[in-house]
Protein backbone atom coordinates (compact mmCIF):
# COMPACT_ATOMS: atom_id res chain seq x y z
CA UNK A 1 0.00 0.00 0.00
CA UNK A 2 1.17 3.57 -0.69
CA UNK A 3 2.18 5.88 1.95
CA UNK A 4 -0.45 9.14 1.98
CA UNK A 5 2.22 11.04 4.41
CA UNK A 6 5.40 11.70 3.74
CA UNK A 7 8.18 10.81 6.93
CA UNK A 8 7.63 14.26 8.30
CA UNK A 9 3.78 13.84 8.42
CA UNK A 10 3.16 16.20 5.75
CA UNK A 11 1.05 15.75 2.39
CA UNK A 12 3.25 15.36 -0.50
CA UNK A 13 3.54 17.86 -3.58
CA UNK A 14 0.66 17.73 -5.88
CA UNK A 15 2.33 16.90 -9.72
CA UNK A 16 0.22 19.95 -11.26
CA UNK A 17 2.86 20.05 -13.99
CA UNK A 18 2.58 16.02 -14.41
CA UNK A 19 -0.78 15.90 -14.00
CA UNK A 20 -1.16 18.54 -16.58
CA UNK A 21 1.22 17.16 -19.20
CA UNK A 22 -0.85 13.65 -18.74
CA UNK A 23 -4.01 15.96 -19.55
CA UNK A 24 -2.56 17.26 -22.76
CA UNK A 25 -1.43 14.38 -24.07
CA UNK A 26 -4.63 12.62 -23.60
CA UNK A 27 -6.40 15.54 -25.34
CA UNK A 28 -3.83 14.94 -28.25
CA UNK A 29 -3.90 11.64 -28.71
CA UNK A 30 -8.07 12.03 -28.02
CA UNK A 31 -7.97 14.18 -31.02
CA UNK A 32 -5.91 12.39 -33.30
CA UNK A 33 -8.35 9.21 -32.65
CA UNK A 34 -11.10 11.79 -33.11
CA UNK A 35 -10.41 13.68 -36.15
CA UNK A 36 -9.82 10.05 -38.07
CA UNK A 37 -13.60 9.60 -37.10
CA UNK A 38 -15.75 13.08 -37.89
CA UNK A 39 -14.98 16.16 -39.08
CA UNK A 40 -13.38 18.99 -37.88
CA UNK A 41 -15.44 21.09 -35.57
CA UNK A 42 -15.80 25.09 -37.28
CA UNK A 43 -15.37 27.56 -34.52
CA UNK A 44 -18.42 29.70 -35.71
CA UNK A 45 -17.04 33.38 -36.30
CA UNK A 46 -18.44 36.74 -35.25
CA UNK A 47 -17.39 40.58 -35.50
CA UNK A 48 -17.82 43.07 -33.21
CA UNK A 49 -18.46 45.63 -35.90
CA UNK A 50 -19.65 49.02 -34.86
CA UNK A 51 -21.13 51.11 -37.45
CA UNK A 52 -19.13 53.73 -38.92
CA UNK A 53 -19.91 56.64 -36.52
CA UNK A 54 -19.02 60.42 -36.64
CA UNK A 55 -20.17 63.90 -36.16
CA UNK A 56 -21.16 66.67 -37.93
CA UNK A 57 -18.42 68.92 -36.45
CA UNK A 58 -14.79 70.40 -37.85
CA UNK A 59 -13.69 67.27 -36.07
CA UNK A 60 -14.95 63.81 -36.41
CA UNK A 61 -13.86 60.71 -34.65
CA UNK A 62 -15.11 57.00 -35.40
CA UNK A 63 -14.06 53.75 -35.62
CA UNK A 64 -14.40 50.93 -38.05
CA UNK A 65 -13.64 47.33 -39.00
CA UNK A 66 -11.95 46.34 -41.73
CA UNK A 67 -11.65 42.18 -41.16
CA UNK A 68 -11.30 39.58 -38.73
CA UNK A 69 -9.52 36.48 -38.54
CA UNK A 70 -11.20 33.77 -39.02
CA UNK A 71 -11.04 31.54 -36.08
CA UNK A 72 -11.36 28.25 -36.48
CA UNK A 73 -9.71 25.86 -34.03
CA UNK A 74 -8.70 21.93 -33.94
CA UNK A 75 -10.88 19.25 -32.72
CA UNK A 76 -10.98 18.99 -28.33
CA UNK A 77 -11.71 15.32 -27.56
CA UNK A 78 -15.39 14.84 -26.84
CA UNK A 79 -14.50 12.56 -23.89
CA UNK A 80 -13.29 15.40 -22.63
CA UNK A 81 -14.82 18.63 -23.49
CA UNK A 82 -16.55 18.54 -20.08
CA UNK A 83 -13.39 19.23 -18.25
CA UNK A 84 -12.53 23.32 -18.66
CA UNK A 85 -8.31 23.44 -18.14
CA UNK A 86 -6.94 27.07 -17.10
CA UNK A 87 -5.24 28.44 -20.14
CA UNK A 88 -6.00 25.12 -22.73
CA UNK A 89 -7.70 28.19 -25.00
CA UNK A 90 -4.64 29.48 -26.03
CA UNK A 91 -2.90 26.17 -26.88
CA UNK A 92 -5.85 24.89 -28.42
CA UNK A 93 -6.87 27.86 -30.15
CA UNK A 94 -5.28 27.26 -33.97
CA UNK A 95 -3.47 30.43 -33.32
CA UNK A 96 0.09 30.22 -33.60
CA UNK A 97 1.02 33.19 -31.93
CA UNK A 98 -1.44 32.34 -29.19
CA UNK A 99 -0.14 29.04 -28.86
CA UNK A 100 3.44 30.47 -28.73
CA UNK A 101 2.92 33.32 -26.71
CA UNK A 102 1.03 30.85 -23.97
CA UNK A 103 3.76 27.92 -24.16
CA UNK A 104 6.90 30.78 -23.60
CA UNK A 105 4.31 32.15 -20.62
CA UNK A 106 4.12 35.74 -21.36
CA UNK A 107 0.09 35.33 -21.15
CA UNK A 108 -1.48 36.14 -18.05
CA UNK A 109 -3.82 33.11 -16.48
CA UNK A 110 -6.60 34.80 -14.64
CA UNK A 111 -8.70 31.27 -14.43
CA UNK A 112 -11.89 33.65 -12.59
CA UNK A 113 -14.77 32.13 -13.02
CA UNK A 114 -19.03 33.64 -12.16
CA UNK A 115 -21.72 31.59 -12.42
CA UNK A 116 -25.25 32.87 -13.39
CA UNK A 117 -28.38 30.96 -14.34
CA UNK A 118 -26.67 28.35 -14.13
CA UNK A 119 -23.98 29.32 -16.92
CA UNK A 120 -20.20 29.28 -15.91
CA UNK A 121 -18.08 31.53 -17.83
CA UNK A 122 -14.31 31.64 -16.73
CA UNK A 123 -11.73 34.21 -18.59
CA UNK A 124 -8.69 31.94 -18.50
CA UNK A 125 -5.75 34.04 -20.42
CA UNK A 126 -5.43 36.99 -21.29
CA UNK A 127 -2.49 38.21 -23.63
CA UNK A 128 -1.48 42.02 -24.23
CA UNK A 129 0.93 42.35 -26.84
CA UNK A 130 1.49 45.44 -29.44
CA UNK A 131 -1.68 45.02 -31.93
CA UNK A 132 -4.24 43.27 -29.64
CA UNK A 133 -5.11 42.38 -26.22
CA UNK A 134 -6.63 38.77 -26.74
CA UNK A 135 -9.13 37.11 -24.01
CA UNK A 136 -9.91 33.21 -23.99
CA UNK A 137 -13.01 31.94 -22.06
CA UNK A 138 -14.40 28.75 -21.30
CA UNK A 139 -18.07 28.71 -20.98
CA UNK A 140 -19.81 25.70 -19.05
CA UNK A 141 -23.85 25.63 -18.82
CA UNK A 142 -26.45 23.32 -17.25
CA UNK A 143 -28.71 23.62 -20.25
CA UNK A 144 -28.22 23.78 -24.12
CA UNK A 145 -27.23 27.65 -25.65
CA UNK A 146 -28.49 28.81 -29.02
CA UNK A 147 -25.89 29.55 -31.12
CA UNK A 148 -25.97 33.58 -31.27
CA UNK A 149 -26.38 33.25 -26.63
CA UNK A 150 -23.50 36.05 -26.30
CA UNK A 151 -24.46 38.21 -29.19
CA UNK A 152 -21.21 40.32 -30.02
CA UNK A 153 -19.30 38.85 -27.58
CA UNK A 154 -17.29 41.22 -24.35
CA UNK A 155 -17.57 45.11 -24.21
CA UNK A 156 -14.33 46.38 -22.82
CA UNK A 157 -13.32 49.20 -20.37
CA UNK A 158 -9.96 50.77 -19.38
CA UNK A 159 -9.55 51.55 -16.04
CA UNK A 160 -13.35 52.03 -15.44
CA UNK A 161 -13.88 53.94 -18.70
CA UNK A 162 -14.85 52.93 -21.91
CA UNK A 163 -12.37 53.93 -24.98
CA UNK A 164 -13.35 56.38 -27.13
CA UNK A 165 -12.73 54.24 -30.46
CA UNK A 166 -11.81 50.75 -30.53
CA UNK A 167 -12.92 47.68 -32.55
CA UNK A 168 -12.36 43.87 -32.53
CA UNK A 169 -13.56 40.39 -32.76
CA UNK A 170 -15.41 37.64 -31.24
CA UNK A 171 -15.41 33.64 -31.81
CA UNK A 172 -17.04 30.96 -30.46
CA UNK A 173 -16.18 27.17 -30.91
CA UNK A 174 -18.97 24.70 -29.57
CA UNK A 175 -17.79 22.17 -27.96
CA UNK A 176 -20.82 20.49 -27.13
CA UNK A 177 -24.65 21.77 -26.64
CA UNK A 178 -23.48 23.09 -23.15
CA UNK A 179 -19.83 23.59 -23.12
CA UNK A 180 -18.13 26.02 -25.67
CA UNK A 181 -14.48 28.11 -25.81
CA UNK A 182 -14.16 31.43 -26.56
CA UNK A 183 -11.67 33.62 -28.12
CA UNK A 184 -12.23 37.99 -28.11
CA UNK A 185 -9.88 39.73 -29.04
CA UNK A 186 -9.72 44.07 -28.79
CA UNK A 187 -6.97 46.44 -31.37
CA UNK A 188 -4.87 48.14 -29.99
CA UNK A 189 -4.75 51.79 -29.59
CA UNK A 190 -1.76 54.56 -29.43
CA UNK A 191 -3.13 55.93 -26.50
CA UNK A 192 -3.43 52.73 -24.41
CA UNK A 193 -1.06 52.93 -21.17
CA UNK A 194 0.60 49.72 -21.52
CA UNK A 195 -1.11 48.40 -18.08
CA UNK A 196 -4.17 48.69 -16.23
CA UNK A 197 -7.40 47.35 -14.88
CA UNK A 198 -9.63 45.89 -17.71
CA UNK A 199 -12.89 45.65 -17.41
CA UNK A 200 -14.88 42.99 -19.45
CA UNK A 201 -18.42 42.36 -19.59
CA UNK A 202 -20.82 39.87 -21.25
CA UNK A 203 -24.18 39.63 -21.65
CA UNK A 204 -26.61 36.54 -22.09
CA UNK A 205 -29.37 36.47 -24.12
CA UNK A 206 -31.80 36.15 -21.00
CA UNK A 207 -30.12 39.45 -19.43
CA UNK A 208 -27.20 37.76 -17.87
CA UNK A 209 -24.17 40.15 -17.19
CA UNK A 210 -21.01 38.67 -16.13
CA UNK A 211 -18.46 41.02 -14.61
CA UNK A 212 -15.00 40.38 -14.50
CA UNK A 213 -12.00 43.04 -13.66
CA UNK A 214 -8.79 41.89 -15.19
CA UNK A 215 -4.83 43.73 -14.54
CA UNK A 216 -3.14 43.63 -17.83
CA UNK A 217 0.20 44.01 -18.84
CA UNK A 218 1.75 44.48 -22.44
CA UNK A 219 4.54 41.99 -23.15
CA UNK A 220 8.23 43.55 -23.40
CA UNK A 221 9.30 41.11 -25.56
CA UNK A 222 9.30 42.45 -28.33
CA UNK A 223 11.68 43.96 -31.13
CA UNK A 224 10.83 47.21 -32.61
CA UNK A 225 12.19 47.77 -35.66
CA UNK A 226 11.72 51.30 -37.93
CA UNK A 227 10.47 51.76 -41.13
CA UNK A 228 9.42 54.88 -42.07
CA UNK A 229 8.35 54.05 -45.19
CA UNK A 230 6.22 56.49 -47.39
CA UNK A 231 4.81 56.39 -50.49
CA UNK A 232 1.74 58.24 -52.32
CA UNK A 233 -0.20 57.16 -54.72
CA UNK A 234 -3.68 58.48 -56.26
CA UNK A 235 -3.97 60.99 -53.51
CA UNK A 236 -3.64 58.34 -50.81
CA UNK A 237 -0.50 59.32 -48.55
CA UNK A 238 0.79 55.81 -46.78
CA UNK A 239 3.20 56.12 -44.41
CA UNK A 240 4.18 52.58 -42.37
CA UNK A 241 6.35 53.65 -39.33
CA UNK A 242 7.33 50.34 -37.81
CA UNK A 243 6.91 47.22 -37.43
CA UNK A 244 7.37 44.74 -33.88
CA UNK A 245 8.37 41.39 -33.49
CA UNK A 246 7.28 39.53 -30.33
CA UNK A 247 6.28 35.29 -30.05
CA UNK A 248 3.27 35.97 -30.53
CA UNK A 249 3.34 37.56 -33.74
CA UNK A 250 4.14 40.38 -36.48
CA UNK A 251 2.67 44.24 -35.56
CA UNK A 252 2.45 46.61 -38.28
CA UNK A 253 1.92 50.46 -37.28
CA UNK A 254 0.77 52.72 -40.27
CA UNK A 255 -1.04 55.71 -41.03
CA UNK A 256 -3.35 56.94 -44.21
CA UNK A 257 -4.42 60.39 -44.90
CA UNK A 258 -6.80 61.04 -48.08
CA UNK A 259 -8.72 64.46 -49.21
CA UNK A 260 -12.31 64.12 -48.99
CA UNK A 261 -15.54 65.58 -47.37
CA UNK A 262 -16.69 65.30 -43.65
CA UNK A 263 -20.17 63.80 -45.10
CA UNK A 264 -18.14 60.91 -46.96
CA UNK A 265 -15.70 58.61 -44.91
CA UNK A 266 -16.06 56.16 -46.72
CA UNK A 267 -12.83 56.80 -49.10
CA UNK A 268 -10.27 54.15 -50.47
CA UNK A 269 -7.44 54.83 -47.90
CA UNK A 270 -9.39 53.57 -45.19
CA UNK A 271 -9.69 50.04 -46.61
CA UNK A 272 -5.70 49.56 -46.68
CA UNK A 273 -4.31 46.35 -46.17
CA UNK A 274 -0.72 44.13 -46.18
CA UNK A 275 0.46 41.05 -47.21
CA UNK A 276 3.71 40.39 -46.03
CA UNK A 277 6.34 37.62 -47.39
CA UNK A 278 9.69 36.23 -45.94
CA UNK A 279 12.30 36.07 -48.31
CA UNK A 280 11.61 32.74 -49.66
CA UNK A 281 8.43 33.90 -50.81
CA UNK A 282 6.34 32.21 -47.67
CA UNK A 283 3.14 34.55 -46.96
CA UNK A 284 3.07 35.23 -43.53
CA UNK A 285 -0.35 34.76 -42.03
CA UNK A 286 -2.82 38.13 -41.73
CA UNK A 287 -4.94 38.58 -38.97
CA UNK A 288 -6.33 41.97 -40.08
CA UNK A 289 -7.78 44.84 -37.50
CA UNK A 290 -9.73 47.42 -36.89
CA UNK A 291 -8.89 50.86 -37.36
CA UNK A 292 -9.64 54.21 -36.49
CA UNK A 293 -9.93 57.80 -38.63
CA UNK A 294 -11.05 61.26 -38.11
CA UNK A 295 -11.21 64.66 -40.21
CA UNK A 296 -9.03 67.31 -40.49
CA UNK A 297 -8.95 70.93 -42.38
CA UNK A 298 -10.63 68.51 -45.86
CA UNK A 299 -8.55 65.44 -44.76
CA UNK A 300 -9.09 61.75 -43.40
CA UNK A 301 -6.39 60.67 -41.38
CA UNK A 302 -6.46 56.81 -40.83
CA UNK A 303 -4.35 54.55 -38.66
CA UNK A 304 -4.20 51.18 -37.86
CA UNK A 305 -2.00 48.23 -36.49
CA UNK A 306 -2.34 45.00 -38.12
CA UNK A 307 -1.26 42.03 -36.89
CA UNK A 308 0.24 38.74 -38.58
CA UNK A 309 1.66 35.34 -37.75
CA UNK A 310 4.89 34.68 -35.92
CA UNK A 311 8.25 34.16 -37.78
CA UNK A 312 11.02 31.97 -37.43
CA UNK A 313 14.11 32.71 -36.22
CA UNK A 314 15.65 32.64 -39.62
CA UNK A 315 13.66 34.81 -41.12
CA UNK A 316 16.24 37.90 -42.43
CA UNK A 317 14.36 40.11 -44.83
CA UNK A 318 10.40 40.84 -45.38
CA UNK A 319 8.65 41.92 -48.10
CA UNK A 320 5.49 44.55 -47.69
CA UNK A 321 2.69 45.01 -49.96
CA UNK A 322 -0.07 47.15 -49.58
CA UNK A 323 -3.23 46.64 -50.90
CA UNK A 324 -6.99 47.40 -50.97
CA UNK A 325 -9.55 45.13 -49.38
CA UNK A 326 -12.51 46.92 -50.87
CA UNK A 327 -15.89 45.30 -49.60
CA UNK A 328 -18.40 44.61 -51.49
CA UNK A 329 -21.45 46.36 -49.26
CA UNK A 330 -21.47 48.11 -45.90
CA UNK A 331 -23.01 51.68 -44.93
CA UNK A 332 -22.32 53.70 -41.64
CA UNK A 333 -24.52 56.29 -39.71
CA UNK A 334 -24.04 60.27 -39.35
CA UNK A 335 -25.13 61.31 -36.17
CA UNK A 336 -25.81 65.47 -35.98
CA UNK A 337 -24.70 67.66 -32.30
CA UNK A 338 -28.25 66.57 -31.40
CA UNK A 339 -27.57 62.67 -31.69
CA UNK A 340 -30.18 62.29 -34.31
CA UNK A 341 -28.49 59.69 -36.51
CA UNK A 342 -28.94 59.56 -40.31
CA UNK A 343 -27.89 56.16 -42.21
CA UNK A 344 -25.07 56.54 -44.66
CA UNK A 345 -25.32 54.08 -47.86
CA UNK A 346 -22.65 52.62 -49.08
CA UNK A 347 -21.56 53.41 -52.32
CA UNK A 348 -18.49 51.37 -54.04
CA UNK A 349 -18.41 53.43 -57.36
CA UNK A 350 -17.02 56.20 -55.08
CA UNK A 351 -13.74 53.85 -53.90
CA UNK A 352 -11.05 53.61 -56.69
CA UNK A 353 -8.24 50.56 -57.12
CA UNK A 354 -4.99 52.01 -55.93
CA UNK A 355 -1.71 49.93 -56.61
CA UNK A 356 0.72 50.24 -54.09
CA UNK A 357 4.66 49.58 -54.60
CA UNK A 358 6.07 46.69 -52.67
CA UNK A 359 8.81 47.60 -50.22
CA UNK A 360 11.21 45.68 -48.20
CA UNK A 361 12.42 45.25 -44.64
CA UNK A 362 15.77 44.31 -43.06
CA UNK A 363 15.08 42.41 -39.56
CA UNK A 364 18.02 41.75 -36.88
CA UNK A 365 19.16 38.78 -35.94
CA UNK A 366 16.28 36.92 -33.07
CA UNK A 367 18.09 35.42 -30.30
CA UNK A 368 16.49 33.13 -28.10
Amino acid sequence: MKKLFNENGTLPEFPRDEVRAAITKGIQQAEEQSNMSQAPIQMKRKSKRKPLLYVASAAAAFSIMVGSAAYVSPTFASTLSQLPIVGSVFSNSGFLGLKQASEQGLTSTIGEKQTINGISVTVDEVLYDASNITVGLTIDSEKELSDEYFGAGFDLTINGETPETGSGSYGEKVISPTVRTGIARFDVKESMPDSFEMGLLLKGEEGEKWKFTVPVKKISDSIYVPVNHQQQVEGIQLDVSKISLSPSGIALDYKATEKGSIDNPQLSASFIEFRITDQNGKEITSHSGGGEGHFDNGVWNFSSIKSFDPIADDVQKLTITPYLALPSGGGGVQMDKDGVETKIPFNKSALKEVKFQPFTVELPKQTK
